[in-house]
């Protein structure tokens, strides 16, 4: 299953957020979407889940528009997602948070083979089943949001500010997540504001800057690019 935005144009309240912005992400591949604060980063993700109206271009999930669709319907399409602040349902266990999905979108892999893989990517969490949403760490909260999406049983997950606000010890625990999700065959698109929190196992990245692509390639490639490094530390 592959992600592709063409020219897609956002405004939101007047204002021009999104302009022309072009992305894909094919199966199996994990793809970073950096920039600063206020780049750009949310508005596309919430813009591929239905959350925002678009005003021009197109966006296709295996070849089929989701535009105009609802995030529930986009949700069965295949796409995870774990929103920026990682919000988890407060007055549900952590158990009870992960297990929600597997009602959600109906597949081949049974709802427990689901909750088993959530798990294994966190094993941690095995240690917090009746814990509720409101008494969870922000690493741990951060785990339980991507463990939810996977639950789903996703081709894609949309990973938004992945690593945002997490101590040191934790991000290598997420980090190795990562990881784990990828080599299950599934795809992640991971937006992202601190260029030093990325995968070094990213296969390409995006940089956006006042709602434009203004680089792609690899985290290897944009190291060796001065002007696009500056951009990205908002020293330019």
């Amino acid at each position: 299953m592959s992600l592709a935005l063409n020219n897609v144009h956002v405004s939101i309240l007047g204002n021009s957020v999104l302009r022309g912005i072009s992305i894909n992400v094919e199966p199996g591949e994990l793809v970073c979407l950096v920039g600063r604060n206020g780049a750009g980063k949310t508005t596309t993700i919430r813009s591929i889940m239905g959350f925002q109206q678009i005003q021009q271009g197109k966006i296709f999930w295996n070849t089929k528009s989701i535009i105009g669709m609802t995030a529930h319907q986009i949700a069965r399409l295949g796409l995870g997602y774990t929103p920026e602040g990682s919000d988890v349902f407060g007055d549900l266990t952590v158990e009870d948070n992960i297990a929600l999905p597997t009602w959600t979108r109906k597949t081949k892999v049974s709802a427990q083979a689901r909750i088993d893989e959530a798990y294994a990517v966190f094993p941690k969490l095995r240690q917090y089943l009746h814990r509720g949403g409101q008494q969870l760490s922000g690493g741990e909260r951060k785990m339980v949001s991507i463990a939810r999406a996977l639950a789903l049983d996703p081709d894609m997950l949309l990973l938004d500010e992945a690593f945002e606000g997490l101590s040191p010890a934790i991000i290598p625990t997420i980090s190795t997540g990562l990881q784990h999700i990828l080599k299950r065959g599934r795809a992640v698109l991971l937006a992202e504001s601190n260029f030093y929190h990325l995968p070094r196992f990213a296969d390409r990245l995006y940089v956006i800057e006042r709602g434009e692509i203004i680089f792609e390639g690899t985290v290897a490639q944009v190291e060796n690019d001065a002007a696009t490094m500056r951009v990205i530390k908002g020293t330019d």
